[in-house]
């Protein structure tokens, strides 16, 4: 009955995230969407598509250039209006579509873009007529790949650029080649085990110690152990199932897990497990779910509490773009292998969770016991809860007051830790107490004064006062210093135009959703071994706040998953192998990126 209850839960969460008919492999782009074209009597040059059942294409996006790369102009008659969940409302093409050109020219670059309905969008494709012989191409997809060994440029076509073998095949590529899904199972519980101990995943440490806190007496080792267990499975299941759902809507996962919306609902989550770890209220779950699911004497405790919490804790690392993360959501986009890319996001978060699962246990020997040793673990974790809920909110607030949040908790902390009890004498963990808190209130203090000088870097709020006394320093880089390109015409134009100058370019794909591309313009680019670095590299930004066909486009030439993307161009407009960050960027990597490109384009 247990089991079954769990294998309900499942599906109920795989069919709440994953639409009815997504069970269904999606086509090939050139069998869901199947162009023919017909000269007729009066001239004009006909191109009909047949359309796959249960796929669409979209109006809006037929577009046809010539040889010059010139408008053509392209007549099509009224399709079905849709709101669609990617572009609103717009008219789409079912079964059958068709468009004509008048006074075609000999070469015409045709481009069209379609989806699976409640599927799969598939990214615009291109193909060349030749209206002379009446012949058209094999679908573009925009993306050629070589084997990993070799570093030379891998060409996109007619984009003007090219980007590096090394970024163009993806980390799921190069497994697969070596070893097949055993490798990549390995490789990416590996590259999970790496990054468990990034800024990302630290705030699962508390959930955990907080949920086996709740055990009391009755937490073991090896209670510890199932509990953990637990609670890393639900998380990597549901990894790889938003992963899954990604590609299957077309959506970019990072849109949703980075928008200031999930992001401010997951603060406000944990300012609740803050406030119910301090005593205010309990948090439970729902009598009828918390019966089937509790296999213990401690409900919060149970196995199917500990799964539902870890469900729920991947929308708090899943806005963390990395580099594995990245390659596997690419590799799903451009193959449609869904049981691969989940593979490996499920093994990607397995192993974040690994440390966690090493910590339960041995935490169920060297936790406290129940009384006021617990009690204050628990209040110690609503402090870390809070801790957790700033700093997931810091790019929503306004920059000049980000020291205020820090300050206030960092005050309360000190003052609760008992830095104002007197003088009276402590011995053992007392001495370690009062010291923290004596430091808690001197920082705390510290950083009201930051935040009176104007300071932004809770690690450095006298950082003005440095910066006042400073000189011969470089300006610090603001986002403002980007030009912004949002095609693959106008990217081309500008790298042309450094490339005459002699000069690199970094190209920054951001967005205003982006939480850690804020995090980014406010401690890495302002950092003085960034400016230095980038003095003579010339600046562009891809803003995909929106995304509309143009970015898309370029996006996918770029093979960039989703912002922060950091680019670097030589003077010859080709990417420099080597040098592409994604994700948490430092001041130190990206001021070496920066130095390696200057030097390969001198």
């Amino acid at each position: 009955m247990r089991k079954a209850s769990l294998l309900a839960l499942v599906w109920v969460l795989i069919a709440a995230i994953l639409p009815a008919r997504a069970l269904e492999a999606p086509l090939p782009m050139d069998e869901a969407f199947v162009p023919a074209i017909a000269r007729q009597d009066d001239g004009r040059l006909t191109i009909t598509w047949s359309i796959a059942d249960g796929y669409y294409l979209y109006r809006d996006f037929l577009a046809a250039e010539d040889d010059g790369n010139r408008p053509v102009t392209l007549q099509s008659k009224p399709g079905t209006v849709k709101d669609d969940p990617g572009f609103g409302t717009t008219e789409v093409y079912y079964q059958k579509a068709s468009a004509w050109i008048a006074n075609a020219p000999q070469t015409i670059r045709l481009t069209y873009q379609g989806c699976q309905d409640g599927g799969l969008c598939y990214p615009p494709t291109t193909r060349t007529i030749d209206t002379i012989a009446m012949t058209i191409s094999k679908p573009d997809s925009g993306f050629a790949f070589a084997p990993a060994k070799d570093a030379r440029p891998v060409e996109r076509p007619d984009t003007g650029f090219s980007i590096a073998a090394d970024n163009g095949e993806t980390a799921v590529d190069r497994l697969m080649s070596g070893g097949g899904h055993a490798l990549l199972f390995a490789g990416f519980l590996g590259f999970g085990l790496l990054l468990a101990f990034t800024p990302c995943v630290f705030p699962m440490y508390p959930i955990v110690a907080a949920m086996l806190t709740r055990e009391g007496e009755a937490l073991t080792a090896g209670r510890g152990f199932v509990l953990a267990s637990a609670y890393v499975l639900a998380l990597a299941s549901a990894f790889g199932l938003l992963g899954i759902a990604a590609a299957w809507s077309g959506q970019n996962l990072q849109i949703v897990l980075q928008s200031p919306v999930a992001i401010g609902a997951v603060a406000a989550l944990f300012v609740l497990l803050a406030l119910s770890s301090f005593g205010l209220f309990h948090i439970q779950l729902p009598a009828a779910i918390g019966n089937r699911l509790k296999c213990g004497r401690q409900q919060g405790g149970s196995v199917g509490a500990a799964a539902v919490l870890g469900l729920s804790s991947a929308f708090l690392i899943g806005p963390c773009v990395t580099a594995p993360l990245a390659g596997a959501l690419l590799y799903i986009a451009r193959t449609g292998d869904i049981a691969v890319g989940a593979l490996a996001l499920f093994a990607l978060g397995l192993g974040k969770g690994i440390p966690l699962i090493i910590m339960a246990t041995i935490g169920g020997k060297a936790l406290p016991r129940a009384g006021e040793w617990m009690e204050r673990v628990r209040h110690v974790f609503g402090f870390a809860f809070l801790g957790t809920a700033v700093w997931l909110a810091t790019p929503l607030v306004p920059e000049r007051f980000l020291l205020l949040p820090w300050a206030v908790l960092t005050l309360a902390f000190g003052v609760y830790a008992g830095a104002f009890d007197g003088l009276r004498p402590t011995r053992g963990y007392g001495v370690l107490a009062r010291v923290t808190a004596v430091v808690s209130l001197l920082w705390g203090s510290l950083l009201l004064v930051g935040f009176g000088l104007g300071a932004n870097d809770p690690l450095t709020p006298l950082g003005p006062l440095k910066g006042a006394v400073g000189v011969g320093r470089t300006a610090a880089i603001q986002k403002s210093d980007f030009t912004k390109v949002s095609s693959i015409v106008a990217l081309s134009s500008f790298l042309d135009t450094a490339a005459a100058d002699n000069q690199p370019t970094l190209v920054y794909v951001t967005a205003d959703w982006c939480v850690t591309c804020r995090t980014i313009e406010r401690s890495v680019l302002t950092a003085p071994d960034v400016a230095a670095g980038l003095d003579g590299v010339r600046l562009a930004s891809l803003d995909v706040s929106t995304l509309d066909a143009e970015n898309g486009a370029l996006m996918r030439s770029l093979a960039v998953v989703g912002p922060p993307t950091m680019i670097f161009f030589d003077r010859s407009t080709d990417e420099a192998p080597g040098t592409r960050l994604v994700g948490e960027i430092t001041p130190a990597s990206l001021a070496d990126a920066a130095t390696l490109v200057k030097g390969d384009a001198r």
